[in-house]
Parts: structure tokens; sequence; C-alpha cells
């Protein structure tokens, strides 16, 4: 099957060696065309209904994020093309999609080809670019969602609906405020690094915590915490001093 892709990146020189990447190590992909800012790159997109886009993020005037926020359709898979920016690659990451970072790093680059391949063989529909632009909407607070691959699907669920995340293995159990849970298919320190700008506190190696549900710190058994809906979460040894921190931050 052959792939129908677009360049979008502000960088003449990043054009010309993605191309040369793509040509040597993905024979699948043809490059149907490129542009240099976010407006052509839209006209592009409605020109040629690419299966692929590789798009830069920070771009002069439009950011990549204004492109797809100003089009009526996502129906296209997006591989974002970036230099290092927390914000954007924490929503990114939040919505389960691929980037790669300048230079770009040739395995890293085969891995996200082959992902966009399955996508598209599989014509899945674009949810993770519409959670993606809700993110970006609705700020790193608020009503934004995480999307949490399970083996079945892709479950998109508001970050204040987390309670807390449990780790078993190399999976993280997501624990929700409708008493659900939802087993997914990564580790609990990712979802850590992710959740920490949302008051989420990692009191143990096994347990992530959403500080807005906690309901008092019990100092029995050398500290834990007991949640509204009345679940005690342990407190490590070595994360004790660190949880009564952030506790007593909150309070004031």
């Amino acid at each position: 099957m052959k792939i129908k892709a677009l360049i979008i990146d502000d960088e003449p020189n990043n054009i010309e060696n993605l191309q040369l990447i793509i040509d040597k190590y993905s024979a699948d992909v043809f490059v149907a065309g490129t542009a240099d800012n976010a407006d052509e790159g839209a006209k592009l997109i409605r020109q040629h209904e690419p299966d692929l886009v590789f798009l830069d993020i920070q771009m002069p005037e439009k950011s990549g994020f204004d492109l797809l926020s100003a089009l009526p359709k996502v129906n296209f898979e997006v591989i974002f093309i970036t230099a290092y920016d927390k914000y954007g690659i924490q929503a990114i990451k939040f919505s389960a999609l691929d980037y790669l970072l300048k230079p770009i790093n040739i395995e890293e680059f085969q891995v996200a080809i082959e992902k966009a391949k399955q996508r598209i063989e599989l014509s899945k529909q674009s949810r993770n670019i519409d959670n993606l632009l809700e993110y970006l909407k609705a700020g790193q607070k608020g009503g934004a969602k995480i999307a949490l691959p399970t083996l079945k699907e892709t479950m998109y669920v508001r970050i204040s609906d987390v309670v807390r995340c449990e780790a078993t293995n190399n999976y993280t159990t997501f624990h929700l405020q409708n008493k659900e849970q939802v087993l997914v298919c990564k580790t609990l320190k990712e979802f850590a690094d992710l959740l920490k700008p949302h008051d989420f506190i990692r009191t143990h190696q096994s347990h992530l915590v959403n500080m807005n549900c906690i309901k008092s710190y019990l100092k029995e058994d050398g500290g834990s915490l007991l949640l509204e809906n009345l679940q005690k979460v342990p407190i490590s040894r070595q994360n004790r001093e660190m949880v009564k921190a952030r506790l007593s931050a909150v309070g004031n």
C-alpha cells in the first residue's frame, strides 16, 4: 500500500532532510507536496487529501496546531516534527499521537511510520487529533482529557475524573470517579510525568494520586492517604516528606 504524504515545515533544510529520510527508509511513503507555512499547508491538504502529514509545530504566524484547528475535518494521520517544546510534546503525549524531535532519529522515524501504516490500514478515525485540539482549547487544566490505550480500544477520560493510578507490572490501572477501572498498556512512570502538572502526586512506587481527591492524611502505619472514596493509599518512606510538603502547600 502506497501512503500519500505531505510535509509542512517552515525550514527548507528540514523539508529536504525529511524527504531524503523518507526516500531512503520508507519506500511505501511518497511525498505529494510540501509547504512552508500553515496556510499553504491547509491548501495542500485540501488539494491532495493525504493519508499522512508530517507537521511542524512551531511555525511563524500560525502553528501546526492552528492549522489543524482551522480544518473542518482531520481524516489523515499526523506525525509532528518539532524542536523540544515542553507543552507541545505534553499535549501530543496526552493524545497518544506520534512526534519526532529535530534532528530526526532514524529508528524513531521508522517506528512512527509503522504505527501510521497500521492506523491507515485499519482506517482508524482521528479521535486522537480531536482530543489533542480539545486539550489545547481546555488548557493544561480544566476539562482536558487524556487518551488511555487499552488492549481493545483507546478511551478518552477527563483528567479530573481520575482518582488514582496503580502500577501492575508494566501496566497501569486507572481508578475513576465512577468506580470504573481501566487497565492501560503503559508504565506508571510515564503517567506520573504527564499528570504531575495536573496536581497528581507519586506517593509510592506503585501509586499516583489526584490531590483533589484526598480527604485526609493518616499517621497510621507510617503515613497513608485517605481518599474521598474512602480508599487508602500507602506512602513510601522515601516519599513521606515530599507528600507532606505538597499537602502543606495546598493547605496554604
